[in-house]
């Protein structure tokens, strides 16, 4: 029975957590054809989209749609949000190529192995709570390097420029050096697909009457599809103008044909002559196995709460499926993966119902590998780094700066610092030094928490001194209370008031800021002082208690009277 009861804990488990099963009970025809439909035009999004990732990646366009299709088949079945879309991200891309430049694509692969590993265990851990120390000020700064950079690393595709680099100083040098290097048949096109794009999609947001519905969706529809237009359009000017196999326009090249096999990622490498085990290929991969798998859960969790629609997310959930994901994803060359906010919004436009809509976009790629992959060697590389550039320009984040220059002055140097050490050192010190900053901040207020206090009298004409400390107590802020609360009851005209300490922020505390308490009893007690405690709550009580038989604390408002009034304390039980 013990043995059986062990082999259903796994199952029970499995089961809680297999989301789909909470809505496809009550799944219906319209909801299948809503999400055909969702499915099938997100894929249209997905397609050239995945193939200019991997490119940003340092990877072969094969690797983005292999990226494409295992996300969107896991998430259908243990995703929470129905519009989320897993897959290659321009910032995934990004941070993933920091750390596997110049590496084999075993290396990308293996880092989204270990990523997935990492979202897994902290959905299971629950801790989700990490990510909430990477504030919005943070978060806006280090998105808006990382488009910033995104744009100046393809403005040699557009340029039809060759060279390697490994920053954005470094690209900004060649462009500069190589500029008469420029091919103007790759700019013109470049230039033409970038304005196409932008213009295309303004057409979704045209204000047209409602008479006129279909006009409108037809409209709508051209503008969520404008990637593949352009893609198919410049592909097909490659095409046409080809002579002789030379062409006008810089393109791809070959695709890989047919589906990656399913195989375990390499956690062992010859290469160069050089023998990898699994700790070198870690070593190499460095802290990216954190800085990606964080960022990921951070991106992805945001994503979810934006189109929840009110309702709670469970973040461990969307950890676990997102480790699911990436575990899943390496097993068919996947580079790292996480929901993205431009196909999300797609999704959510395209009347999407239910996670099962990723189940048809993921056929979509599928198919795409199997069929279409002689045709993506026409795609033009300065359509591609269009697609790039139009999608991350928007996420350049300055009219955040106004509001924060207005609201907290340390929220903006902390969006122009991330930002500034993002595009000098890198995007992941200058997340790392905005989220430090954060913490700090965050120290500083436990460490010294604001003091208010001000001198009121009871019904009787009895004056005394209230203090409002503004946050909890522990042991970072003990000192600085005592001395604080010593200077006030000190300071003040009439040493002789009774001091009241009302504990309403505190919810918690320590050991040593209990024997603190006991230090400011002992030195009131020392100068005749009365001193009084109110709203503290039971928690805290009986910490205290546990520590310091404390009589000198009131729960109403008519005891705290009763106490500064009568000459020697009364506690709650003599009351």
């Amino acid at each position: 029975m013990n043995d059986k009861n062990k082999l259903c804990k796994p199952f029970a488990w499995f089961k809680s957590h297999l989301a789909i099963l909470n809505w496809l009970p009550y799944y219906s025809k319209n909801d299948f054809l809503a999400d055909t439909i969702a499915g099938f035009t997100l894929g249209l999004t997905v397609l050239p989209q995945s193939m200019a990732y991997a490119g940003l990646g340092g990877l072969k366009p094969q690797f983005g749609l292999y990226s494409s299709f295992m996300g969107s088949f896991i998430y259908a079945f243990f995703g929470t949000i129905k519009e989320v879309s897993i897959g290659p991200t321009s910032l995934m891309a990004i941070l993933a190529v920091g750390y596997t430049r110049d590496l084999p694509v075993e290396f990308m692969i293996l880092l989204t192995f270990l990523c997935g590993c990492v979202q897994f265990l902290c959905g299971i851990f629950k801790l989700s709570f990490l990510v909430d120390f990477i504030s919005l000020p943070t978060v806006s700064g280090f998105q808006s390097a990382t488009s910033v950079t995104i744009i100046v690393s393809q403005l040699k595709y557009i340029f039809g420029i060759k060279f390697k680099s490994s920053s954005i100083a470094n690209d900004l040098y060649n462009l500069y050096n190589q500029f008469s290097e420029l091919k103007v048949n790759d700019t013109i096109l470049g230039i033409f697909s970038i304005i196409f794009l932008l213009s295309l999609r303004k057409l979704g947001n045209l204000n047209i009457s409602k008479d006129k519905h279909k006009l409108k969706k037809s409209l709508w529809l051209i503008s969520i599809s404008r990637n593949a237009l352009v893609v198919i359009i410049c592909s097909l000017l490659a095409f046409f103008t080809e002579s002789n196999g030379k062409f006008l326009f810089t393109v791809t090249g070959n695709v890989t044909q047919g589906l990656p096999a399913f195989t375990v990622p390499k956690f062992h490498l010859s290469y160069e002559n050089h023998e990898y085990s699994f700790l070198d290929m870690c070593k190499k991969l460095d802290f990216g196995i954190i800085v990606v798998s964080l960022v990921a859960i951070l991106g992805n969790v945001a994503i979810a709460k934006a189109f929840a629609s009110g309702k709670i997310v469970d973040s461990s959930q969307e950890m676990i499926t997102l480790g699911m994901c990436n575990i899943f994803g390496s097993f068919v060359q996947s580079m790292p993966t996480s929901g993205a906010f431009t196909r999300s919004a797609v999704s959510n436009a395209s009347g999407v119902r239910t996670p099962l809509s990723g189940i048809f976009s993921g056929t979509l790629v599928v198919l795409a590998l199997v069929y279409l992959t002689p045709y993506f060697f026409y795609i033009t590389k300065p359509t591609l780094a269009a697609v790039l550039i139009s999608a991350v320009i928007f996420m350049i984040d300055f009219n955040i700066l106004k509001p924060l220059w207005k609201t907290s002055k340390l929220d903006f140097f902390t969006t122009v610092i991330t930002f500034i050490l993002s595009l000098m050192y890198g995007v992941e010190i200058g997340l790392l030094v905005g989220t430090l900053i954060n913490i700090v901040n965050l120290l500083r207020l436990w460490a010294r928490p604001k003091i208010n206090y001000d001198i009121y009298e009871t019904d009787t004409g009895r004056k005394y001194i209230k203090i409002v400390p503004s946050i909890g107590l522990f042991y970072p802020a003990v000192d600085y209370l005592q001395t604080e609360i010593s200077k006030i009851a000190l300071q003040t005209d009439h040493e002789d008031l009774t001091i009241l300490i009302d504990c309403r922020s505190i919810l918690s505390t320590d050991y040593t800021a209990v024997k603190g308490i006991q230090a400011i009893i002992k030195d009131f007690e020392n100068r005749n002082q009365k001193l009084l405690f109110t709203n503290i709550n039971s928690t805290v009580k009986e910490i205290i208690e546990n520590l310091h038989q404390v009589k000198n604390y009131a729960s109403t408002e008519s005891k705290i009277y009763n106490l500064i009034d009568e000459n020697e304390l009364i506690s709650d039980e003599r009351d």
